[in-house]
């Protein structure tokens, strides 16, 4: 028996991973905890895809409807999507087996703000929630749970859920406990107060997880790492792009509208952001705070620096390496990390009230600032929205950052109108490539159009963008923000006609 299960109750439920994934029946609604990759169930849904396999061999249905806090792991979503176990999926994404089957219709997925998904299930709007499956690091003798790397939507799982099944992740480090400020206060209108944080170092709520000891229905010993991809070193093109926003940053510092140690500091995931958070790290900037969603290789490199004081968000997305490095050193990140409630790290009002600096990747973005993050071609689905949208219309400066061109050169990263439109051109302050910035705060559509495609486009595909806008200003309907709709999205189409966007 694992000395991480210290109340009786839990211990009178210990099973296989296969007993409590037996608990799990046809049509079920399953709220998983995970959140990029960390502090997701491993066993129980392996379990679970082999069950499914087996009952989809005799004949029989068995799919289940699965929620998460975001992105999970192999062991999750790959094995579930694999023996198409999901009927549905929300709020987020990234497995590429999961991704092909929504793509072909044959599964059903909910794209979702990542702060909204909690609320929407207090208020009934996403359905019932029959089981929980939640990572824990231990579980106390006064029956509460040591979360794991990730928080996500766990408090809202376990509280929800008709039934419960806990996995105790032995590998996670036991330092975990008391880095986690879980806020209890949250409540439905009209009951809704202010959420008492006015820094991103305030402590708001418990370190611990509580749950029903009468919804617990199984509990299950593990042993087994978080699956996290590594990221690439930054190439120059990353490093191009850190560069400019950088230089962007120091002048607003000089400028007198962001002060010397700039204002919290919300990152997105991937290879470009890590870039700019290691730029950051060879800045100017010192006494930085980052309140966001993930803490990343980068994040990790500015907290060893001493150029981040402290970090506050919800998850950990990490490479194989920074895994073993903060597991090694838990002791000492404890005090100056605080994971907490997506609900809480996403939340609008805070970020508002903080003056967040959002930095966010994307699909494409059109002339006008417009933001596409989420569908290739504007239909094929690549990962979600995510918490890029919770931070992009609340943030102090909003900004997008992206290579001007994908695949090999034969897509524009900047196009006439986006296929798909997740951040509409008023939540879009800065939009950042390779080839330079375009700050859009203050100016009109035409004066956007301008700057972005003088500073931002690549130089394969200035010249066509020029031509477009130059006889939109003669021949569009209106004059605010000139289009020709029957040309607007002619580059995709021609991509998805030759395998190019090159005329």
């Amino acid at each position: 028996m694992s000395d991480r299960i210290a109340h009786p109750h839990f211990r009178n439920v210990v099973m296989s991973a296969e007993e409590a994934a037996a608990k799990v029946h046809n049509g079920m609604t399953v709220g998983m905890s995970g959140f990029t990759g960390s502090g997701y169930p491993k066993a129980v849904p392996t379990a679970l895809a082999k069950r499914i396999e087996e009952e989809h061999a005799a004949g029989r249905p068995m799919r289940v409807k699965v929620w998460t806090g975001a992105s999970t792991g192999p062991e999750l979503d790959g094995a579930l999507a694999k023996a198409n176990g999901i009927e549905l999926r929300l709020p987020y994404n990234s497995d590429p087996i999961a991704r092909e089957r929504i793509n072909k219709g044959e599964m059903d997925y909910l794209d979702m703000h990542l702060s909204q998904v909690a609320p929407m299930a207090w208020q009934g709007f996403l359905g019932d929630l029959d089981v929980a499956v939640v990572e824990v690091t231990a579980i106390k003798s006064d029956g509460t749970l040591v979360p794991s790397s990730s928080v996500g939507n766990n408090k809202t799982w376990l509280d929800r859920a008709k039934a419960i099944i806990l996995e105790v992740n032995e590998w996670q480090n036991p330092a975990l406990e008391g880095m986690h400020d879980i806020y209890y206060g949250t409540a439905l209108p009209p009951h809704r107060i202010p959420i008492p944080l006015v820094k991103p170092d305030d402590r708001i709520g418990q370190p611990t997880l509580r749950c029903d000891l009468d919804k617990v229905v199984a509990v299950v010993p593990t042993n087994a790492p978080d699956r996290n991809a590594p990221f690439s070193p930054p190439d120059d093109t990353a490093k191009a792009i850190a560069a400019h926003l950088l230089d962007f940053l120091a002048h607003e510092v000089k400028m007198g509208r962001l002060p010397e140690n700039l204002l919290p500091l919300q990152s997105g995931v991937g290879n470009i952001a890590n870039a700019v958070l290691s730029g950051l790290n060879d800045g100017p900037f010192h006494n930085m705070t980052a309140y966001t969603e993930v803490i990343q290789d980068g994040m990790l490199d500015l907290l060893d620096s001493g150029r981040l004081l402290m970090a506050s968000a919800t998850s950990f997305s990490l490479s194989p390496e920074a895994a073993e490095r903060i597991n090694a050193n838990m002791e000492n990140y404890r005090g100056r990390m605080i994971l907490r409630p997506q609900e809480i790290s996403n939340h609008p009002e805070i970020v508002r009230r903080l003056g967040c600096i959002a930095m966010n990747g994307l699909i494409e973005a059109d002339i006008y600032g417009n933001i596409n993050s989420t569908c290739v071609m504007g239909s094929r689905i690549q990962n979600g929205i995510g918490g890029s949208g919770d931070f992009a219309r609340n943030a102090y400066i909003s900004v997008f950052v992206t290579p001007s061109t994908a695949k090999g050169g034969a897509i524009s990263a900047i196009v006439p109108q986006v296929s798909h439109v997740d951040h509409i051109m008023q939540d879009v302050a800065v939009i950042v490539t390779e080839q330079g910035l375009a700050d859009l705060r203050g100016l009109s559509p035409k004066k956007r159009a301008s700057l972005v495609i003088e500073n931002c486009s690549h130089p394969d595909y200035r010249d066509g963008l020029r031509d477009y806008y130059k006889r939109a200003l003669s021949g569009s309907y209106g004059q605010h923000a000139p289009s020709l709709p029957g040309e607007a999205l002619s580059w995709h189409q021609r991509f998805i006609e030759t395998g190019s966007m090159r005329a």
